[in-house]
């Protein structure tokens, strides 16, 4: 009895939170049932010319990603065939989008990639730092010019501080892969922070620190590849951003001004960096809608829009995601059990190098004093010679006597 009056309660929440959503839901569909009946309508007969612009400039977007990644590690010296490079974005976004934690899986993906592609560990972990902060400066970058242009009156000083913060932020880059020896002078006080709590030597791990620093050496941002890798940056969210622009066209809502437009999308990306949810369920869509309907466009037409976006961008684009995760495991399994092998192969190969060195050196300790003997089995019969000398000398002097 006791037990089943303690199983009772949690029961009994969970169908009370069961009927709390199943209320709210029922609740916010009869109130916006004309809303969505109308966005069904537009979405029953789309213009498809527009339709498969908003395709192609999708997949436009996830090309442009692609190149920046590339030009980021040629400039590193590592040179991988483009199509590589557009199979490991569509995966990695992928893996990013649908499941919990996804950036975790994301970046993981990307560095055993790239180490797959022979860049060393810190070129490959620069190559994913510095794309995500290109990535999000140029979000920020779009985000301004949108809430500027928004109101149709720019302002020119903050554009200028926009790119002074651009021209200051790729110096410093340059700098640090040019001179890692200054980023050791400022890890070496952390580290030794760090080995004193773990009562360590103060210089445990500085070696590994300086290797790390060694490798960084070779991640030099030329201009070329720089500039290169900003604009596809940029080119990631326009593309994207013009893939809602042609859904608006696509169901009648084009009567949005591309400063508002941009405003909403920002406003709906930001939003899908702060929630849990995969592919920002609920969360990017609301933010979209909502920005939609204060740039001017009615309810009925910006949930279709944002219904029809979300299928290219949710559907299309993480299904051909998955396949080409799904191309991409199997050469990824090879390598990992290639490299297990190899480190098996170097471990049994170690003692079998120690005990033949072993070997070596017990019987090199066995003939040690076979060598040392040998001096005294010298003497002994040295000795002997001399005694039968002088017995032979002492017998002939007898008989002459």
């Amino acid at each position: 009895m006791t037990t089943l009056v303690e199983k009772a309660p949690p029961r009994r929440m969970r169908r009370a939170a069961g009927v709390t959503v199943a209320a709210v839901l029922g609740t916010e569909l009869v109130l916006g049932w004309d809303s969505l009946a109308a966005a069904v309508a537009q979405l029953r007969a789309p213009h498809l010319g527009w339709l498969a612009a908003a395709l192609l400039v999708e997949t436009a977007a996830m090309q442009a990603y692609a190149r920046m990644q590339r030009h980021l590690l040629r400039s590193a010296g590592v040179r991988v065939p483009l199509r590589r490079h557009v199979a490991l974005a569509y995966a990695a976004h992928s893996l990013s989008v649908t499941l919990p934690g996804g950036p975790a899986f994301s970046t993981a993906l990307n560095y055993r990639q790239m180490r797959r592609f022979g860049a060393s560990p810190a070129v490959a972990s620069w190559c994913i730092a510095l794309s995500g902060i290109l990535s999000a400066a140029a979000l920020a970058a779009i985000t301004a010019f949108s809430a500027i242009t928004a109101n149709g009156a720019p302002d020119w000083h903050t554009f200028a501080a926009l790119a002074v913060a651009a021209l200051l932020a790729t110096i410093g880059v340059r700098r640090l892969t040019r001179r890692p020896g200054s980023v050791a002078v400022l890890t070496r006080p952390v580290l030794m922070l760090v080995n004193r709590l773990r009562h360590r030597p103060a210089d445990h791990g500085q070696d590994r620190v300086q290797g790390f620093l060694d490798q960084l050496r070779a991640a030099r941002l030329t201009p070329g590849h720089g500039a290169a890798a900003v604009v596809f940056a940029l080119l990631n969210w326009l593309l994207d951003a013009a893939c809602l622009w042609f859904c608006c066209i696509a169901v009648g809502g084009g009567t949005i001004s591309a400063g508002q437009l941009l405003l909403a999308f920002c406003a709906g990306m930001a939003a899908g960096t702060i929630t849990i949810v995969p592919g920002g369920l609920g969360i990017i869509d609301g933010a979209l809608i909502l920005g939609l309907i204060a740039g001017g466009i009615g309810a009925e037409i910006a949930i279709a829009v944002v219904v029809l976006y979300r299928l290219i961008t949710l559907g299309f684009i993480i299904g051909v995601g998955w396949l080409s995760y799904l191309v991409i495991r199997p050469s990824e399994i090879a390598g990992r059990s290639e490299s297990a092998g190899r480190s098996e192969s170097a471990g049994r190969s170690d003692p079998a190098g120690r005990s033949e060195s072993a070997g070596r050196s017990e019987s090199a300790g066995r003939s040690d004093p076979a060598g040392r003997s040998d001096p005294a089995g010298r003497s002994e019969s040295a000795g002997r010679s001399e005694s039968a000398g002088r017995s032979e000398i002492a017998g002939r002097a007898e008989s002459v006597g």
